[in-house]
Order: C-alpha cells, then structure tokens, then sequence
C-alpha cells in the first residue's frame, strides 16, 4: 500500500508510518486488493487526507467503515459518488441540517458527495479506511482503528479550537483521546435511520459548530 497522502498531514503523522503495526496493516490492505474486491477504490483509500489538509483541519466528523456496496465509498465518510443513491444515514443528517438552520445549500440537498464540506476544513474521518465489498466490518481490528486514533489524538494535542463530531457508540469512544478542556466535542446518537430517533434529530451539531468557531473567530461551515 503507498501512503498517498497530504505532505501536511505526512509531517504530523511521520512517525505512525514507521510504527510495525502500520507496515503489519500496509500488507494486508495490499493483499485484500490483490485477492478481493474492497472499497473505496485504493486510489481514494486516503481521500480524506487529501481533501481537508492538517493545517485546515476545523471540524471532524468521525464514521466508521467505508460504504460497503458497489459505487458508494470515495475516502469520506458519511459521503457518496455524485450520481450514486443518497444513504439513508445523510439523508438523515440533511434532514437535521434543515431543521436546525433552516435550510440547506443547493448542491447539498440533491448530492450525496461532501466534498465541499471536506474544503472548508470538515475531515470527514472513517474509523477504518477500508472495506471488502458487501463485508461491513471485515476490515476492523487490522490496524485501522490504531492509525485513526493516532490522527485524532494528534489533532487534539497539536490544534486549538476544533469540533469534534462524535455519533453513534463507537464514534464517542475516541472522546477520551480528545483534550475536551481546548476543543469542542459534540455527542449525539447515529443518524442511522435504527437510531436518530434516539438523540440524532434535534442535537444541533451544525448551529453548535458554527456558534464555536464564530466564538473562536474561525469562519464558519457553509453546510
């Protein structure tokens, strides 16, 4: 697997791509490619890195595999291709971004791609940045998760001032790697449609962001 990846980002995480275990991770993403169909495509593994620099970095959102079905995982979690059937889960998320400001932008209300969250500084982070096709799952507990807490953990020792977005159980574990006492974290249910009824719908994340950053003079999020 070649680290593809921003040279921002490449300086904060120099020393994880030396670490044995993230070599342990490059062969077996590498051999999953050879010998299985895995998503996203491998040119996108790092997409989110490529997207939203560590030194723009302002808000993360954190999910947790990629897309498992045909077309959908681009390196952005919660984000789909453009032409590709908006998930249930973002269509949840819109529904929230309507109801908490009112409306939503015209590209985001007819598009499952985020990328225009991604360069204004949203990364849009998967706990683990691989997937075999149709396997949701089968690619956690291979080193993934320990390179995602690592980039966490940096953001949180090395940045001021950034939102943390933390839905669902597994996304507000990785609160205890987060220094709460110089940035904000935002915990709320998983807008899966089994789940938002439980907390998802009406948390506010996106006007609580917004409110945050326009405190700490950094330009809001055009969601």
């Amino acid at each position: 697997m070649q680290v593809k990846i921003e040279q921002s980002w490449k300086n904060a995480l120099a020393d994880e791509f030396e670490k044995p275990y993230f070599k342990e991770l490059a062969y077996f993403v590498r051999d999953e490619y050879k010998n299985a169909r895995v998503y996203p495509p491998a040119r996108f593994v790092f997409h989110a890195f490529e997207k939203t620099s560590f030194d723009k970095v302002k808000v993360v959102i954190l999910g947790q595999d990629p897309y498992h079905g045909h077309g959908q995982a681009h390196g952005l979690c919660f984000s789909v291709n453009k032409g590709v059937r908006i998930p249930r889960s973002l269509e949840n998320i819109y529904k929230e971004i309507r109801d908490d400001l009112g409306q939503l932008g015209s590209l985001a209300s007819k598009l499952g791609n985020l990328e225009h969250w991604a360069e204004q500084g949203v990364l849009l982070l998967n706990a683990t940045l691989t997937v075999r096709a149709g396997m949701a799952g089968s690619h956690q507990n291979k080193g993934w998760e320990t390179f995602t807490d690592a980039v966490i953990k940096t953001l949180s020792d090395k940045k001021e001032n950034l939102v943390f977005i933390l839905w669902g159980r597994c996304a507000q574990e990785k609160s205890k790697i987060i220094d709460s006492a110089k940035h904000l974290v935002l915990e709320a249910a998983h807008p899966s449609p089994f789940s938002a009824h439980n907390g998802f719908f009406g948390c506010k994340h996106f006007s609580k962001t917004n409110e945050y950053l326009r405190e700490h003079n950094i330009p809001a999020i055009q969601w």
